[in-house]
């Protein structure tokens, strides 16, 4: 495995790839982990970098997630998402032909291993209220007002 780290307005990333794509993106890199980049990793920064500066609102980089079949098609139905838009649990659910699956749709976006290009922070509840995020709800504000302000 090869990976990166990236200072952002959200922390320091940890971007980690094989060969052919982006495996993970981890919040709060330690600064004195070792670093070992690849072609992968580089693209990954760069678009990562692209899209925090406000001039990216969609990735092309390689993904490769470890996950199970459902948390594919979960993970899948992020990324249609569109960019500067939010959408709940419940709605997810049923873009998968899965309605009852909420609460499994809701696990499956807190394991995804590729946050921001895979973007589960576009996911709120059913009444708006934001919910969880792996690297803490202040960056999910700040991901979701970010995207707001170059939507519009």
């Amino acid at each position: 495995m090869n990976n990166q780290h990236l200072d952002t307005p959200i922390g320091r990333l940890n971007i980690v790839a094989n060969d052919e794509a982006v495996t993970a993106i981890e919040f709060d890199a330690d600064p004195s982990a070792q670093q070992a980049p690849n072609t992968i990793t580089r693209l990954c920064c760069a678009q990562l970098s692209d899209y925090f500066a406000g001039n990216r609102t969609d990735f092309d980089v390689p993904l490769n997630a470890n996950g199970t079949a459902f948390q594919h098609q979960v993970w899948q139905a992020l990324i249609d998402i569109p960019y500067g838009e939010t959408c709940s649990y419940s709605a997810i659910a049923h873009r998968i032909d899965n309605p009852k699956a909420v609460r499994a749709v809701g696990a499956a976006n807190g394991r995804n291993p590729i946050p921001v290009i895979v973007p589960c922070h576009r996911v709120i509840g059913s009444s708006g209220q934001l919910t969880g995020y792996a690297g803490g709800l202040d960056i999910k504000v700040w991901l979701i007002e970010h995207e707001k302000r170059i939507s519009s």
